[in-house]
């Protein structure tokens, strides 16, 4: 009874298991024979492997190939990739523990910032830099947590954030601060709405849209820097006057806000969610393209969508129609489409439309 990865599968193949989304809902039941429109199926669940029905038992599995380790496979076998997620898991105990005493008035009124800082900055020890720090991140997205992961995350995207833009160190400290406190506030979210794996109701969206309030309320009367308690109460702030809570425009929304606002999206919808699997970052990317120069700064979202796909460059992707390959070249007119090396071919995404990058392998 193999496992095989959902990219390698073909029609005619018999599931040995129930397939279920990441919350619970059957996708494709056991027994059932496999077609192309089965398999696409799957790949649109960000299902990454299933249980094949075994039909050749007497074969040695010594004698079924191997298919080349992916990228994502080598960085988590990786010596570097072990050491910082063990680093990781134990610096977001900490964070966990450090937010919590915080919402909980143990701090009264002071919060060491410095300390604070100290955790995420374990995580950049060595000059890690942003394309190492993004495989890391996209790598361990197995976290389901609604507010400690995240604001760890946030706070690290931050950092490097901030070195884009070539903050001075103070400002980075700042940056790197208001991303791991920026959502303080969910702590007092009752956790039943923070974790429901289904769509929330519309008096339960207004209670998840309080947190900015919540986290502005509990760092106003403390001794933190005041970019950090304002990233707290605006970074669902839009430029257009879109976001919330009080609908600001880019001249009065923060300016750490703006750039915490960019990396907390970016963070979310890369991150598995209990309701759906992490988006592959090149969507991500297309909606920042799309509808990114109204509700972020563009001084801001430039910056970022330039670098971040950067990143990315000579990874390995899968697309649309299946074909698997590597980005070679970055459209800089088109971030989220660039030019992928499918063996001997090369597919200008920018020109082919009608493909898109659907994951990174």
């Amino acid at each position: 009874m193999p496992r095989m990865l959902t990219q390698d599968l073909v029609p005619g193949m018999v599931l040995a298991e129930d397939v279920f989304t990441y919350n619970n809902q059957l996708i494709l039941p056991k027994g059932m024979e496999l077609n192309d429109k089965a398999i696409t199926k799957l790949e649109f669940y960000s299902i990454l492997s299933v249980k094949i029905r075994d039909e050749t038992a007497d074969i040695s599995p010594d004698d079924i190939p191997r298919a080349e380790p992916s990228m994502s496979e080598k960085i988590k076998a990786s010596a570097e990739f072990k050491q910082f997620k063990a680093t990781f898991d134990s610096t977001l105990d900490n964070v966990g523990n450090s937010l919590n005493d915080i919402v909980a008035r143990k701090t009264e009124g002071h919060i060491d910032a410095d300390t604070l800082l100290l955790e995420p900055q374990k995580l950049l020890a060595n000059n890690i830099s942003g394309l190492m720090l993004f495989d890391m991140l996209h790598n361990l997205r197995d976290y389901d947590d609604p507010t400690y992961a995240h604001c760890l995350n946030v706070s690290l995207i931050c950092f490097v954030f901030g070195r884009w833009l070539g903050m001075p160190k103070e400002d980075l400290d700042t940056l790197t601060l208001a991303g791991l406190l920026h959502d303080i506030g969910k702590i007092r979210i009752p956790p039943n709405i923070i974790s429901k794996p289904s769509s929330l109701t519309e008096e339960e969206y207004k209670v998840i849209k309080t947190h900015a309030y919540e986290g502005f309320t509990v760092l106003k009367n403390t001794d933190v820097n005041e970019h950090v308690k304002n990233s707290a109460l605006m970074h669902h702030e839009r430029c257009d006057g879109s976001g919330y809570p009080l609908g600001l425009t880019t001249e009065r929304i923060d300016r750490f806000a703006r750039i915490v606002s960019i990396a907390d999206v970016y963070d979310a919808m890369t991150s598995a969610r209990c309701y759906r699997g992490p988006l592959c970052p090149f969507k991500v990317i297309s909606i920042f393209e799309t509808e990114g120069l109204q509700k972020y700064d563009p001084q801001y979202i430039l910056v970022f969508l330039e670098y971040i796909v950067n990143t990315y460059l000579n990874n390995r992707v899968r697309l649309s129609n299946g074909l698997e390959g590597e980005i070679v070249l970055i459209n800089k007119l088109d971030l989220s489409r660039p030019m992928v090396r499918c063996g001997d071919h090369y597919i200008d995404l920018s020109h082919e439309r009608g493909l898109s990058i659907e994951a990174l392998i």
